[in-house]
């Protein structure tokens, strides 16, 4: 591919794996700041420190793919048509507008209009998906089968987007279409092997992400893993401010489901090896 722009970052493995990181970015073009009512309130959802706990993947030789953008100006893990991936329920937009607890995000008048959201499309959405489509066509071409991992996390608790509190771990498939049933059972297993919480196919069953590039017929196995953040982070369950969100990550609490995760994605090696 071409130079990629500064803002899509690349750490290119030889393995048959791809871990896409959509949301951990933080990155607010100066341009857009004004617009919004707060900054803080705009990187409220972000999937905080999730680099971070994934970032022993490089030693596994996977194939990294990350966004420093903020979802606030575009969410790469959303139907590009603007069609909601969850029919019925409460979600935000391919360029949210609110946030997961209803808030408005812009000043009054001030949201993306068509002719914006077009424009970040072209701006963000696409290179991030371009270079998706790249990087598991190398691979394939190389390996039988490539695994796309995609990485996600969010606040335990979010009455608007679902009742209760969140189980641990969250797996989605695109309700069994996006990879083979075996690649599941294997993860799900490690993750009941930790002592906590799992479902599969629950509240999220995989975005735009796990949904285009799961293609198990032709040797593409997608799977999104979404973790609550208590999982990894002493979260304040709840509504949270500005005063006690996000928590700093803290290596000595993260290290046991960082274990975990690391023997999620070897049998995600193992199982594209088979």
């Amino acid at each position: 591919m071409n130079q990629l722009p500064d803002w899509l970052k690349l750490r290119r493995g030889e393995a048959p794996l791809v871990i896409s990181l959509p949301h951990t970015g933080t990155d607010i073009p100066a341009p857009m700041q004004p617009a919004l009512r707060s900054l803080w309130l705009a990187r409220k959802d972000a999937d905080w420190w999730i680099d971070t706990l994934y970032d022993f993947a490089g030693e596994l030789d996977a194939t990294v793919i990350r966004t420093s953008v903020s979802r606030t100006v575009i969410d790469v893990n959303r139907d590009p048509s603007g069609l909601s991936l969850y029919p019925g329920q409460a979600t935000t937009e391919l360029c949210p507008t609110t946030s997961f607890d209803g808030e408005p995000l812009y000043h009054d008048g001030h949201q993306p209009d068509a002719a914006e959201i077009e424009r970040r499309k072209a701006a963000y959405f696409t290179p991030y998906h371009d270079l998706l489509d790249h990087e598991i066509a190398r691979l394939r071409a190389q390996h039988p089968k490539v695994v796309l991992y995609d990485c996600h996390s969010i606040r335990s608790v979010i009455p608007r987007l679902f009742d209760a509190t969140l189980p641990h771990f969250n797996i989605g498939t695109n309700s069994g279409l996006a990879c083979d049933d075996a690649l599941t059972q294997a993860v799900e297993a490690h993750c009941a092997a930790s002592g906590l919480d799992v479902v599969v196919n629950g509240r999220f069953k995989g975005g735009s992400i796990t949904r285009l590039n799961g293609k198990p017929e032709a040797g593409v196995h997608a799977i999104q893993m979404e973790l609550a953040c208590r999982t990894y982070l002493d979260e304040p369950l709840g509504a949270v401010s500005e005063q006690n969100w996000p928590t700093p990550y803290d290596p000595a609490y993260a290290a046991p489901v960082r274990a975990t995760l690391r023997t999620i994605l070897q049998s995600c090696l193992d199982f594209a090896r088979s």
